[in-house]
């Protein structure tokens, strides 16, 4: 997949990232930043975020858990359907990209 790039200068959630879970070896690299001050976090869901019958189960993540309030890098490794941010405080813009791997 190619960069994602996701920006906010508000509270709240972002729109999910979908990202392909059937991909072996799975593995999302994701990096946030801030322009000024925020306090942030990443959440991943198993849900199919297409289907709009579903509302999907957002989970939060340790590798970039809520309460976060510096720049922040993690990979995911294990499988997840889509991922987001979810912004508790922010003065500034708050950007998220997210990378995931070709498949082997």
């Amino acid at each position: 997949m190619r960069p994602v790039v996701q920006s906010s200068a508000t509270t709240g959630t972002t729109a999910w990232i979908p990202v392909d879970s059937n991909q072996v070896p799975f593995n999302v690299g994701i990096g946030v930043k801030l322009s000024s001050t925020g306090t942030y976090g990443v959440e991943y869901t198993f849900d199919d975020v297409f289907d709009s019958t579903v509302t999907p189960i957002a989970f939060v993540s340790t590798g970039i858990p809520a309460g976060t309030t510096a720049n922040a890098a993690m990979s995911f490794t294990t499988p997840c359907r889509a991922i987001r941010l979810n912004i508790a405080a922010n003065a500034g813009t708050i950007t998220m990209t997210a990378i995931q791997g070709i498949g082997g």
